[in-house]
């Protein structure tokens, strides 16, 4: 990370609320060929969230702490703060002297943006303030949000914006919070009803529905120098899994999330 940050844009994307399983069961089929395609190996990595709702999960992993590999470690991190005694800080972490990555970067020359999707990034009150008010500039809009059904589109159209108006010169660290998986996300599959809700189904479909706009969030990212991206859920959630229906809750389905981070080449396609 220590040659990837000054050369690379950076992109971190959290698809918010999605399942591992899900996840893994649209790529095995096929059903999100655009995320495939840069997927190490065309497989999603199993690995734990470090939180079990939207807010704690990205309090951690804007403090470096980012999905933990399901395996037993210590797994060296990409990013860490410096602190004595860390064990998963490495040779080839990026260490920064500040309290959040965010503001690390930011130190190191890079403008940081912020495309909210969830109401933790909505800015309409002091709570959802907290983790956009780490970004040099945010954006978010009704459109952006958990009831919008062109959510994510919306969201690429500006990133594309964001992109657009900056110096060539200038890196960026672009994050992206994408609210299309999460409830009520029953719009994203042709036939479902309010009336019936959301469920697995749903939850697969909204995934297929961003899968079919985010070459153009990858080609937006890397229009400029290689950028480095990090792909991954914060948390799962259940739909009726042994009784539980929702998250912030201790189940496999919450803590088990899909993970990737991967290099894409400058002027990469869509």
């Amino acid at each position: 990370m220590n040659e990837i940050v000054g050369s690379h844009d950076l992109l971190l994307v959290t698809l918010d609320t999605l399942r591992h399983d899900v996840a893994t069961e649209l790529a095995a089929a096929g059903r999100i060929p655009n995320l495939v395609r840069h997927l190490p190996g065309g497989v999603w990595e199993k690995r734990h969230a470090p939180g079990s709702f939207t807010y704690a999960s990205h309090q951690a992993i804007f403090a470096g702490f980012l999905p933990t590999p399901a395996a037993p470690g210590p797994h060296p991190r990409l990013f860490a703060a410096r602190f004595a005694g860390s064990e998963t800080t490495a040779e080839r972490t990026f260490v920064f002297d500040a309290p959040d990555l965010v503001s690390g970067l930011a130190d190191a020359g890079y403008r940081t943006v912020c495309i909210g999707g969830v109401g933790f990034f909505n800015r309409q009150g002091p709570l959802g303030s907290v983790l956009p008010g780490m970004f040099q500039e945010s954006h978010w809009e009704p459109e952006f949000g958990v009831a919008s059904p062109t959510s994510f589109e919306e969201q690429v159209v500006r990133a594309e914006q964001v992109v657009a108006g900056l110096p060539a010169e200038q890196r960026l660290f672009l994050f992206v919070n994408v609210s299309a998986l999460h409830q009520p996300n029953w719009f994203h599959l042709p036939g479902a009803t309010r009336a019936a809700g959301d469920s697995r189904a749903t939850h697969a479909a909204a995934l297929e529905y961003v899968d079919r706009h985010i070459g153009r969030l990858f080609a937006a990212a890397s229009s400029r120098r290689p950028c480095f991206a990090i792909v991954c859920s914060d948390h799962g959630t259940a739909y009726g899994d042994d009784g539980y229906t929702g998250h912030r809750l201790g189940h496999e389905a919450v803590w088990t999330v899909p993970y990737a981070h991967f290099t894409l080449d400058q002027g990469a396609t869509r």
